[in-house]
């Protein structure tokens, strides 16, 4: 049985930005009338409700393709947790979200090692930590803290894994791994990216073990109308915001 959203609704802080005062301008986005960080490591803030969503962290992907017989570094999952504690410290969120494809397939919690499973469950106190269901790990996990919902609701925007086929209010989704590609210098670059029209945002997968996908691609032609869209590029230190119509597909 589906899990409803739920609504979320807190007393709202007055220009509270975080433990380092990170202001909105450093990676701005505005979605829905609101203004957002989008972080160059892929991680979104909102600093009216001190909110921090990532997705796709796809955490034991390494260890699920080595029950196929497909040997990788098996880092992947203490790399990405490192990244998230940084981006946790970073802004100090009062709530999190892991949008959907937190983990690769139903079994990975159980896979996890005892200092990765410690990371995550420090991570989380002191505030809220919502999970939400991905096409990769549908069933809520065990051992790993949290609650689970299948979509969840602050304010005007819903967060979802997978856009939906119609959206009449604002969406925050995950699942397409947006990547943009653009020419600089002569040559071709391809980089991780935020795809928002204003309304409706596709985030960047979080995880370090991920590819993507262009947003050129025609599946995103059914989130966003034609190519009114930016993309956020991740830069080292900050983001590019480079409209959908110069991307170059690939």
């Amino acid at each position: 049985m589906a899990r409803p959203a739920t609504q979320f609704w807190r007393k709202r802080p007055t220009n509270w930005y975080g433990r380092q005062c990170v202001t909105p301008e450093a990676g701005a986005i505005v979605l829905g009338g609101q203004a957002f960080v989008g972080d160059a490591d892929g991680a979104l803030y909102w600093p009216h409700e001190r909110l921090l969503v990532v997705s796709d962290l796809h955490l034991e992907k390494a260890s699920s393709f080595a029950r196929r017989g497909v040997f990788l570094p098996p880092y992947d999952t203490a790399t990405t947790l490192a990244r998230l504690a940084d981006v946790v410290r970073r802004y100090v969120p009062r709530a999190v979200i892991a949008l959907g494809d937190s983990f690769h397939d139903d079994d990975a919690p159980q896979r996890l090692n005892g200092p990765d499973r410690d990371t995550l469950l420090s991570l989380q106190q002191g505030r809220d930590w919502i999970w939400i269901s991905g096409n990769h790990d549908p069933d809520p996990a065990i051992g790993i803290g949290g609650i689970f919902r299948d979509s969840v609701v602050f304010g005007s925007l819903t967060f979802r894994h997978e856009p939906a086929a119609a959206c009449d209010g604002g969406e925050v989704a995950g699942h397409l791994h947006p990547v943009a590609r653009v020419r600089a210098r002569g040559r071709s670059v391809s980089r991780k990216c935020f795809a928002c029209d204003g309304q409706r945002l596709i985030m960047p997968a979080f995880g370090v073990l991920t590819g993507g996908l262009n947003v050129r691609d025609r599946a995103f032609a059914a989130v966003f109308s034609a190519l009114d869209f930016t993309a956020h590029m991740l830069g080292r230190s900050r983001l590019y915001a480079i409209a959908a119509s110069r991307c170059l597909p690939d």
